[in-house]
């Protein structure tokens, strides 16, 4: 069973997802932003993140460029409301990007194709 570490600072969208993502069968673990992810990373050892973009006080491209210093083959799936972090160049970084709904069919989609390509590489 994959493990999912949501980072997200909306406690609804991490009950959501944890729900919807706990029914599809992955185990889910959540953090309301960025202080000790990657202390949290390192003890939970995910097999993903999807991390929020924006935070009250996070930057999630921030938080994305200190996962790939440290974990780079960990992979992250960028959660938004908004398109416009596609002008940010931090965003490359990231493995997928969905934006913000109550139908998770897009997260989940990209979920699985995320830990399927990192199966594929052997991780």
């Amino acid at each position: 069973m994959a493990k999912i570490l949501i980072v997200d600072d909306e406690e609804h969208i991490r009950y959501l997802y944890s729900e919807e993502l706990g029914e599809a069968g992955y185990e889910v673990i959540t953090t309301d932003g960025g202080h000790q992810l990657l202390e949290m990373i390192e003890e939970e050892k995910p097999d993903l993140v999807v991390l929020d973009i924006k935070m009250v006080d996070y930057n999630g491209l921030d938080l994305l460029q200190d996962i790939r210093n440290k974990f780079y083959n960990l992979p992250v799936v960028l959660c938004t409301a908004y398109d416009t972090f596609k002008e940010d160049m931090k965003s490359i970084a990231a493995d997928f990007y969905v934006i913000k709904s109550f139908d998770l069919t897009d997260l989940k989609k990209k979920i699985k194709m995320a830990l399927e390509s990192r199966a594929e590489v052997g991780e």
